[in-house]
């Protein structure tokens, strides 16, 4: 007999088949009784606009957007017919099966067991995470987590929209391939690897992770090019996948001229930081300073890292490491072209408006002129600061301490002690005038060894001290004017100094302030010098003009210009510095910045006397977002200030763009050159294509620099890294 009902119906089997319509009443034969089709699993639900049952073959078929679930599994289809006698559920045209784990298969005939994990697939299709996609003549399905296919593809790249039919950009194909949704692998055999439908490449094994796998270990994309010095690179990476909160990175180098080098990486987060690890290292032929080959081997590597970590609420410490072997070793093989590495490890406390920290350093000079026994340590470096909170005027109270020790091998030893106290207190008009007040002393002791004085005089040995008085007036007038949507600023700046004159004996050595610049940064402050060691004397007036136009949309320009009077020459400063006589040059900056399309800085120093442009730094950033293209151009002249080599001009001119040509295609240039006559610094180029299964990057370096054993050279590199394989 044959039970017909029609209309949307939902069938819940529980331990036995049970058929629910939604006229409210349950599938029953002519007796009145539940159909007894028990045999599909547990937690089964059925619903589909019609369901036949044949009582005598017990198969129920169930038509018209059917859909089957049991245990998290969706199976969808224009028909399903159910076998109880053979526990076979068959269903035909439109497939879909939905896993647990997020893989959709399609199909248009299947055929499972009663709870949907086994069976056979015929003309398979799957949609695996990140859209990518395998394909297959026919599939067959174990307990719900291994699919072995036949003559399988597999490739996440979009089809073309034109022509469905064409090969993807690129895909594996194989005589058979399994899918196991455990273990999380995709396992090929007899594979071919194919672009564009042409096969470039054979294996008769391959594996990757599916694209559910975010972290495994295992080999990343290599990159492949050429060093004019170092001949053709290979470069290997393999990842490890530790912990979920640990890796690392091996990379081997292979070079034909040299021999591999072994980079590694290795990170690591804790419950209250982290840290990381990087270096590099090689077993190859030894070189003198001029780079030519010497009889033997030699290791040369570097090893980098840093790390943080918070004890509690106030306290956290933490590292930074760089050492090289030798001073050209990074240079050499492109790791860096840096001229000092700095390692420190400290303490540092935030505690409402106070700082605490110890800190020590040690350096590694990298420059030809460097002698390492002459670059000091500083063991240690101890600091406090405090900010009191505003009183009822608004004045607040500072409190700066600090000591530290510096010793060399050869040269002179150091041990100072600072301690400074100061009082702030600003008051706002009613007119809108903003005046300062700033009083502070600070006392400074050193205990040095062997200081050269010079000038015929004995080196230096004992004590040494001064107490330094600071106190300042600064006075602002900001007149603000609306025109239309921008509103102008025009605010004068006058600051009066005053301080004993003098403060710097031959006794005491400069160790933290000697890379000094006059500019607009520090026009309006009561002590120029960036450390502690050089103090600024003598009464003096900062004073200038700012300049502004503020646009509602956020656009602005602003201009700032000012000069220092000092009514006694000091000698701390020397000729070039801009501040060696009674009136200094004239610095400042202009700032145009009118909408997203334009951002420019320009920062002067010009000679008050001669009006001759000493120091000129430009740079801009213009362009749309597809097209950005960026300058800096800076001009020294006449200041051994500014130069640590002692060169006394040097004028750059850097340039780069960045363009998005759009469809994934990107490129990047840039340019360095040397404008004082020495010529091309360097140049590169790169290009990059990116889409949803590959990215290519690919790039060109030239230098023209030569240090010792490192000579110019030109460098190419490509990485080709296809998405979801691995």
């Amino acid at each position: 007999m044959t039970q017909r009902r029609h209309g949307r119906c939902l069938l819940g089997l529980v331990a036995a088949l049970i058929l629910w319509l939604p006229q409210g009443g349950l599938a029953q034969d002519d007796s009145g009784s539940l159909l007894d089709t028990g045999g599909l699993s547990d937690n089964v639900v059925l619903q589909a606009d019609e369901i036949r049952y044949d009582q005598a073959l017990q198969i129920v078929t169930a038509s018209g957007n059917v859909e089957i679930a049991s245990a998290g599994r969706v199976l969808q289809a224009d028909t399903i017919s159910y076998n109880q006698n053979s526990d076979i559920v068959t269903a035909t045209g439109n497939i879909v099966l939905l896993e647990p784990t997020g893989e959709v298969f399609f199909s248009d005939y299947v055929e499972l067991t009663g709870d949907l994990k086994s069976g056979v697939i015929s003309g398979i299709r799957i949609l695996l995470d990140e859209n990518t996609r395998v394909a297959a003549n026919g599939a067959r399905r174990t307990g719900g987590v291994v699919t072995e296919m036949r003559k399988g593809v597999y490739s996440p790249c979009d089809l073309c929209e034109d022509d469905p039919n064409a090969a993807p950009l690129w895909q594996v194909k194989a005589v058979k391939v399994v899918h196991n949704q455990e273990t999380r692998d995709v396992e090929y055999y007899d594979t071919f690897f194919e672009v564009f439908g042409v096969p470039i490449g054979y294996s008769p094994y391959f594996r990757h992770p599916d694209p559910t796998v975010k972290r495994r270990s295992g080999f990343l994309a290599p990159s492949y090019g050429s060093n004019s010095n170092l001949g053709l690179i290979l470069n290997v990476p393999y990842y490890f996948n530790l912990a979920p909160n640990r890796d690392a990175t091996l990379t081997t180098m292979f070079l034909t001229k040299e021999a591999p080098v072994f980079l590694g990486e290795y990170r690591a987060l804790t419950g209250a930081g982290g840290y990381e690890l990087d270096g590099a290292l090689t077993y190859t032929t030894a070189r003198d300073n001029t780079g030519q080959e010497l009889d033997g081997n030699e290791f040369r590597y570097f090893i980098r890292g840093d790390g943080q970590w918070d004890y509690d609420s106030t306290w956290r410490y933490g590292f930074d490491l760089y050492r090289s072997s030798d001073d050209t070793f990074l240079d050499r093989y492109n790791f860096d072209n840096v001229d000092t590495l700095t390692s420190d490890v400290y303490v540092e406390g935030f505690r409402n408006r106070s700082y605490a920290s110890a800190s020590s350093y040690v350096f590694q000079g990298l420059r030809a002129n460097d002698d390492q026994d002459q670059i000091p340590v500083v063991l240690p470096w101890l600091e406090y600061q405090l900010v009191t909170n505003p009183d009822a005027d608004g004045g607040f109270f500072t409190l700066d301490a600090s000591t530290l020790a510096l010793t060399r091998q050869e040269g002179t030893d150091t041990q100072r002690v600072s301690v400074g106290a100061g009082y702030e207190m600003p008051y706002l008009f009613d007119s809108g005038q903003l005046v300062t007040l700033r009083a502070s002393v600070r006392g400074d002791g050193y205990h040095v060894n062997d200081l050269v004085i010079g000038n015929g005089q004995p080196d230096f040995n004992g004590f040494e001290g001064r107490v330094w008085p600071v106190a300042s007036l600064e006075w602002r007038y900001p007149f603000v004017r609306q025109s239309g949507s921008v509103q102008q600023v025009i605010e004068p700046i006058v600051m009066g100094v005053i301080s004993p004159n003098g403060g710097n004996p031959a006794e005491i050595p400069n160790e933290d302030s000697q890379d000094f610049e006059f500019d607009d940064i520090n026009l309006f402050a009561e002590n120029r010098f960036p450390g502690i060691d050089r103090v600024e004397g003598g009464p003096r007036i900062n004073y200038g003009i700012r300049l502004g136009a503020f646009g509602a949309n956020g656009g602005r320009t602003e201009v700032l210009v000012g000069q220092v009077y000092r009514a006694r020459v000091d000698d701390t400063f020397s000729p070039g510095t801009g501040l060696d006589s009674h009136f200094s040059h004239f610095v400042g900056r202009v700032l145009v910045s009118p909408n997203e399309y334009l951002d420019l800085l320009y920062r002067f120093r010009i000679d008050n006397e001669s009006f001759a442009v000493r120091r000129s730094e430009l740079g801009f950033t213009a362009g749309p977002q597809w097209l950005r293209v960026s300058a800096t151009y800076v001009r020294l002249k006449d200041d051994p200030n500014l130069v640590v080599d002692t060169t006394e001009e040097r004028e750059q001119l850097f340039t780069s763009a960045i363009v998005d040509f759009g469809d994934g295609w990107g490129a990047t240039g840039n340019w360095r050159e040397d404008l004082t006559g020495a010529g091309t610094i360097s140049y590169g180029a790169g290009l990059l294509y990116e889409n949803e299964c590959i990215v290519i990057e690919a790039g060109v370096d030239r230098s023209f620099t030569e240090n010792r054993d490192v000579q110019p050279d030109t460098t190419f590199l490509v990485t080709i890294r296809l998405k979801q394989l691995g």
